[in-house]
């Protein structure tokens, strides 16, 4: 069965077409219990998201602040499993008809094992993966699985990647490009700096792909700014920490609804 990679494009380009960014919700899998976690995606979409974001859960999550961390230790000690991340894309997917990516870091795919791993995301319906940390230069076996079973692959670049770095970096993507709007973990920020406009002025100069920008998006305005200068706006920590923040797990799914209402607004105000 192959993956939704060609819905990620055509909803991305819909965005597009409709003078928008996209916006990109990110949540972590098995968070805060497995049908929690699908419950928000559900939400998230139902408040205006385009593309969600699932992330799996793992215990050393470089990239991640420490909202994402405390989401993840909750859910691995709840038990989460690979499974239960294909399980969230697939209903999460047939109940949404939106493109359901996983991000996740490179060693739970290559114990898992990549054939297993793309073949299980592309029967799920899932549109592909971001891979903060697997480098262009070894990720040779995971884009032959991928391209096998139609699934974007999306890697990250940051500020201080060199033009030439952008070049090799977007050349073997797919879907979209991931911009960070700046050095560091995830998390929410007072502002996101000039420095993510220039990186995806950098990046476009490289490559046709989507450039979409997440890290330290968390507002209505943030969404408005980033829109401004990217095809998408990927916010995760934001949405993290309103479900931490909520008193029971309904009042967390209202939280999710209403903060994708407010970004989606944002990024049709640009």
């Amino acid at each position: 069965m192959s993956g939704n990679r060609e819905l990620l494009s055509t909803t991305l380009a819909k965005a597009v077409s409709e003078d928008r960014a996209a916006l990109i919700a990110y949540l972590p899998g098995g968070f805060p219990t497995v049908d929690g976690g699908i419950a928000a995606v559900k939400a998230a979409v139902a408040g205006g998201a385009d593309v969600v974001e699932v992330g799996l859960p793992h215990s050393d999550p470089v990239l991640d602040g420490p909202v994402i961390q405390t989401a993840d230790d909750i859910a691995l000690r709840g038990g989460v499993r690979i499974a239960d991340i294909m399980r969230t894309v697939r209903e999460a997917h047939e109940a949404t008809g939106a493109p359901i990516l996983v991000m996740t870091y490179w060693n739970p795919i290559d114990r898992y094992g990549v054939e297993r791993f793309t073949a299980e995301l592309a029967e799920a319906g899932g549109a592909g993966c971001i891979l903060p940390d697997l480098p262009v230069q070894e990720s040779a076996l995971w884009r032959e699985h991928a391209e096998k079973h139609a699934l974007a692959t999306v890697f990250v670049v940051a500020p201080s990647s060199k033009d030439a770095r952008l070049a090799e970096i977007t050349g073997a993507g797919s879907g979209f490009v991931y911009a960070a709007s700046l050095m560091g973990v995830t998390g929410t920020r007072e502002s996101v700096g000039e420095q993510a406009q220039e990186l995806v002025r950098r990046t476009r100069a490289t490559s046709e792909l989507p450039v979409c920008v997440g890290i330290g998006v968390s507002t209505r305005e943030h969404a408005r700014q980033v829109a401004g200068f990217a095809d998408g706006v990927i916010v995760g920590s934001a949405f993290v920490k309103r479900m931490l923040d909520a008193p029971d797990e309904a009042a967390g799914l209202e939280a999710v609804r209403a903060l994708a209402a407010e970004l989606a607004e944002g990024v049709r105000k640009r």
